[in-house]
């Protein structure tokens, strides 16, 4: 199972006093915790990609390219990257292109987005974002495993004889998650193609959760892909620590508050009641994360925010060390022993690779 953080790339002040980070220190703070995030024994760093204040991570790849260079292991991914204001062109290329300089450490997640503005900044009309999402993608799957594509649609100019360069790394192009919170459009699309499916799992209940990852698996199956339990689910988290789970929540408290995407509405405590955040101790977290099991099932990729709302590098710092010191190892461990053998880990460049030789070695001697 896979284990790691996710970014929003928030440029917020810190509510304890006021201080806020120039766009320039955050993004340095972004790197910095990449490089951490690998030193502590993650998995995954990815980053969202925002068009508007207060957010930094404009260009994803250039980030991911960025720290593709400092790191050695680290999985490079995005939290969304938005099929539906991104030409799936410019998209085909920027990521195989990144794919190459990360020897193969690349995937990444299609989403619509939080911000409605973004459609007509792009020339596009918010009111068509499932349909370009669908037509997206549809041209993005192809660009990357046909080496010549004609093709026509509705939200772009046709192409004629097109190639996309680069082609990706070994002729294997990079995983790809549809990452949701509330459309069960999103999730058939991902069952349809056999892709990952990223449920948000942060502002919505757990019976939310529960009903798209459900849908995803029963369609996953009915398109030929395998069993429901087989099925590639990841999940979202938020969360923050400290030894006591009363100084957690202590200290925690005014960032919540002032969160630019939870503040202002329910309490903290009604908040990680009716959601999937944890505030509280490295205990406390890992008996959360080990319950999401119970509703979705034998999952591969468990990304937190840790990041969010003005708090300090130092204190982000610290949350990445309890995650790889304390939470994690218990999580690898505990998810492992519970995980059937015919259920599959999380697909990588390395992995598909191999499948892909493996079945080209049966071809030849059969």
């Amino acid at each position: 199972m896979q284990f790691g953080i996710f970014t929003v790339g928030d440029v917020t002040p810190d509510p304890t006093n006021g201080r806020e980070p120039t766009e320039h220190e955050r993004i340095k703070a972004m790197v910095a915790i990449a490089r951490k995030a690998e030193e502590v024994g993650l998995d995954v760093f990815a980053t969202g990609e925002h068009h508007n204040e207060p957010f930094v991570p404009s260009s994803p790849t250039t980030m991911l390219g960025y720290i593709a260079a400092q790191t050695e292991k680290l999985l490079l991914s995005t939290a969304t990257t938005l099929i539906t204001t991104n030409d799936p062109v410019k998209i085909a290329e920027d990521y195989a292109m990144l794919q190459h300089l990360a020897d193969g450490r690349v995937d990444l997640m299609m989403g619509r987005g939080n911000t409605g503005p973004v459609y007509p900044w792009f020339g596009k009309d918010i009111r068509a974002g499932i349909p370009l999402a669908v037509e997206n993608y549809a041209l993005l799957h192809r660009l990357w495993r046909e080496h010549v594509v004609d093709w026509k649609g509705r939200y772009r100019t046709p192409l004629q004889s097109f190639t996309s360069t680069p082609r990706p790394l070994d002729g294997i192009p990079p995983f790809v998650w549809h990452g949701s919170i509330r459309s069960p459009e999103i999730a058939e699309q991902a069952a349809f193609y056999g892709d990952g499916f990223f449920a948000n799992h942060i502002f919505w209940p757990a019976s939310h959760t529960q009903r798209m990852v459900a849908l995803y698996r029963e369609r996953f199956a009915h398109y030929g892909h395998g069993d429901p339990d087989q099925a590639i689910v990841g999940l979202g988290g938020h969360v923050f620590m400290r030894r006591n789970s009363q100084d957690a929540v202590r200290e925690f408290r005014p960032y919540f508050d002032n969160a630019p995407v939870y503040g202002h509405g329910p309490s903290l405590e009604e908040f990680a009641r009716e959601t999937p955040m944890t505030v509280g101790s490295p205990q406390e977290v890992i008996d959360r994360t080990l319950g999401f099991r119970d509703y979705v099932g034998d999952y591969q990729r468990q990304l937190f925010v840790v990041d969010h709302a003005g708090l300090p590098l130092k204190t982000v710092l610290e949350q990445l060390d309890l995650l790889g010191e304390e939470v994690v190892p218990v999580l690898r461990k505990e998810f492992a022993a519970l995980k059937p053998a015919h259920v599959p880990e999380a697909p990588t460049h390395a992995s598909l690779l191999a499948a892909r030789e493996a079945g080209e070695k049966a071809e030849v001697t059969a």
